[in-house]
């Protein structure tokens, strides 16, 4: 069992749900995009896909890729967060669930594409990264996609520094039988270059 806390709790408490939903409703209201994942993810997926959405949060990316009629599971460790998800998508499927113990929730290994957005890996529990890397490539079927964003510099995180680099992300998931097939630097494409604070990685699973 996983004992230490993921640094997203470390920060709020457990109890950032609202304010979170809070801050990407006045992002919209303001006229701001707030669906660039979900429109990267859908991008790459053919109609009715099978997605799962890691470090799900409040819902935004999969109930946007839901709306777009993919089928969406969402998991997450912070029952706030998830409290606001099964308010604004009751009929979607949302499980509480510690992402370096995703085996214990019986998915099976069938997923289309998984996506941890919004920092989930640089924030989860010191030395489980590879754990968790390995548990995402092991829901995807043959050919999957695992596609994170993440910051990896203290200006793209609401951390003081790092906790992750590229190197790391992208040997975990070698070991985890993913292979690297594109990176951007913002949702929206842009190129990623050399030492870039923040990286959209799309890793594909190795056909059987």
């Amino acid at each position: 069992m996983v004992t230490q806390r993921d640094r997203w709790a470390e920060l709020t408490g457990g109890q950032g749900g609202e304010e979170y939903a809070r801050r990407f409703a006045r992002l919209a209201a303001s006229g701001q995009d707030v669906h660039g994942e979900a429109t990267f993810c859908a991008a790459l997926l053919e109609p009715g896909a099978r997605i799962l959405d890691a470090g799900c949060g409040t819902g935004r990316v999969a109930i946007r890729l839901a709306e777009l009629g993919h089928h969406c599971t969402g998991v997450d460790v912070d029952r706030s967060m998830l409290a606001v998800a099964e308010r604004e998508a009751p009929a979607s499927r949302w499980l509480h669930g510690d992402l370096a113990l995703l085996d214990t929730l019986g998915l099976e290994p069938d997923f289309d594409l998984v996506v941890a957005a919004g920092n989930v890996i640089p924030l989860l529990a010191p030395g489980t990264e590879p754990t968790v890397v390995r548990q995402l490539a092991a829901v995807l079927r043959p050919g999957g996609l695992l596609v994170t964003g993440m910051g990896l510099d203290a200006a793209h995180l609401p951390l003081p520094e790092a906790t992750v680099t590229l190197t790391d992300f992208d040997d975990w998931s070698e070991q985890a039988g993913l292979a690297l097939r594109e990176r951007y630097a913002t949702w929206d494409g842009a190129p990623y270059e050399q030492g870039g604070g923040y990286a959209v990685s799309v890793h594909v699973r190795a056909a059987d």
